[in-house]
């Protein structure tokens, strides 16, 4: 591969963790050593929580990091400068492919993963939904009907995702491979477009516009293209290729009609039928900027974020779109959590990494009692973690440190500390966890029962879902964002990348009723904070105003 794309191939902190987890996954598949299993285990925990880069240090620094033993280190190090680990690919060849992307289902573990492996002989998703409409999964020791039902919905959703990235793993290999374009053919230009720049949390692939004609797309090193997908009609002309692993798609056309094509590329398909349909007769082509484009119209530049449906045509005819939220709007960090649960970081350095960021304050919400599995905070430690933050308030001043809880909602949709605890905290985030198998109206009345509790402050991710791995749990969410009006509850977009919850399509309806939204990035070290951005991007998308976020205004507890 040519020198130029070395930093496209990086094995960054969470690719490396995912190899040690899956590795446990195969190993205890297979009933391996358990020491090594809980070794392996430990590491994944660890390194994907880590900021500092493990990639370029030698074995040496490697077992200087608390947790990281020489034969971790070894297997870090080898993942770095030959991008395989021999003993995970030991352990792959003698899994079949269909066993391994079982066990990257979320709630479907190797021992259940063994169980159908062994007892029904299937050995791919496909096989195993067929066992299940033949009800036969019942036969096995530990698979009721409810367990059954529930396992066709997860390998259902599994089934839907594939093919799909995170935006956020989009974004980053966007920025790298633009770099490298534009640096290959420094005369072209080359832009986002579609779904990709429309901020879509979840694509199919890396979309780009580009004046590059389509016969020398074959000249980008390190691409393999798709033979046959090139469009010879001008108007349609494309060139589809992996780099790196990644799809992209690269949209062919002029310099002098950029405009017109990164217009036409970037609207959904509803949105460009409707806004042609609102400015009959005009022609847009041949614009070399999309500013020429609407100017022809005439209305306002429409963000791209925007341009799902007709939903802001009017408003950008009357000269009336919404100032949208950027990121320096966001003047303090909710959600946080420390070394007191399960963050990676002290109190201390969540504060100074929110203060050196430029933030004016830092919630602190660690989890609560009931989140045994996330070091969650006994009535002794909340008192603790209160007496360090009053001496950490009076060092960092004019910083601030509010004393908060992500208390786990119970099943009956009640907190998990008496109310004189809660009462002791400057916010509450009220956030569900456990159970997530309710039917609607069950899983609706739990939130609403939260949502009323005096102490609620913000109702956490209120789905629970993880994009392209766990569906969210079904809710009404009218009728929560209006008992939320009711109550003067935040809700929470959480902005951590794999949750982006809640969904910004019920943004516009919370602003309607008047319910604040905070942007919040759950962040578990110094370096989650920076998740921020991508709530923003989110919140841009369902037309957040700064106004409208909570944590772009004074605080008022």
């Amino acid at each position: 591969m040519d020198a130029r794309w070395a930093t496209f191939v990086v094995m960054k902190n969470p690719a490396i963790a995912r190899h040690f987890n899956t590795l446990a996954k195969l190993m205890e598949l297979h009933k391996d050593n358990p020491f090594k299993i809980r070794s392996y285990v430990s590491a994944y925990n660890n390194l994907r929580k880590m900021d500092e880069p493990l990639e370029g240090k030698s074995e040496k620094e490697l077992q200087e990091i608390e947790g990281v033993g020489k034969a971790i280190a070894a297997k870090i190090h080898e993942l770095c400068t030959t991008g395989k680990m021999e003993t995970l690919e030991k352990w792959k060849a003698q899994t079949p492919e269909g066993i391994q992307e079982m066990l990257s289902i979320r709630g479907f573990g190797p021992k259940k993963v063994k169980a159908v492996w062994d007892g029904l002989g299937v050995t791919t998703v496909g096989q195993l939904l067929y066992a299940i409409n033949e009800n036969r999964l019942v036969e096995l020791k530990g698979f009721g009907a409810k367990t059954q039902e529930t396992l066709r919905e997860k390998l259902e959703f599994h089934q839907r995702s594939r093919g799909q990235f995170l935006y956020r793993t989009l974004d980053v290999a966007t920025k790298t491979l633009l770099v490298q374009l534009r640096a290959m053919f420094p005369e072209e230009v080359f832009e986002r477009t579609g779904a990709l720049r429309r901020l879509c949390p979840t694509l199919t692939n890396i979309a780009i516009l580009t004046s590059l004609a389509p016969a020398a797309a074959h000249n980008i090193e390190g691409a393999e293209i798709k033979e046959g997908d090139g469009a010879q009609d001008a108007e349609k002309a494309f060139t589809s290729m992996v780099i790196d692993g990644f799809p992209v798609t690269l949209y062919h056309c002029t310099k002098e009609n950029f405009g017109s094509k990164q217009f036409r590329h970037t609207g959904s398909p509803e949105f460009l039928k409707a806004f042609v349909a609102a400015f009959p007769g005009v022609d847009f082509q041949d614009c070399a900027t999309e500013a020429e484009v609407f100017a022809k119209a005439p209305c306002d530049p429409i963000p791209p974020e925007l341009r799902e449906d007709d939903a802001y045509i009017g408003l950008a005819r009357n000269g009336q779109l919404p100032e949208l939220l950027e990121v320096s709007d966001i003047r303090g960090v909710v959600h946080s959590h420390s070394t007191y649960s399960d963050g990676i970081h002290t109190l201390r350095q969540m504060a100074e990494a929110a203060r050196d960021k430029g933030f004016e304050y830092l919630v602190i919400s660690d989890h609560s009692k009931t989140a045994v599995y996330a070091d969650g905070l006994p009535v002794n430690r909340v008192k603790e973690q209160w007496a360090e933050i009053d001496a950490l308030n009076k060092d960092l001043a004019p910083f601030r440190i509010y004393k908060s809880i992500e208390s786990d909602i119970l099943s009956d949709g009640s907190l998990d500390y008496d109310d004189d605890i809660l009462e002791g905290f400057d916010l509450v985030i009220a956030s569900v966890h456990s159970n997530l198998n309710m039917d609607e109206e069950k899983a609706t009345e739990r939130l609403l029962t939260a949502i009323r509790n005096p102490h609620t402050t913000i109702l956490g991710h209120p789905t629970g879902r993880l994009l392209l791995s766990r569906a969210g749990y079904p809710i009404d969410h009218k009728r929560i964002i209006d008992a939320c009006a009711e109550s003067n509850v935040v809700i929470e977009l959480n902005a951590n990348p794999y949750r982006l919850d809640i969904d910004w399509k019920w943004i516009p309806y919370a602003m309607e009723k008047g319910v604040q939204v905070s942007i919040n990035p759950d962040a578990h070290s110094t370096g989650g904070i920076d998740d921020i951005q991508y709530g923003v991007l989110a919140a841009r998308k369902g037309g957040l105003t700064a106004s409208a976020c909570w944590n772009a205004n004074t605080m008022v507890l």
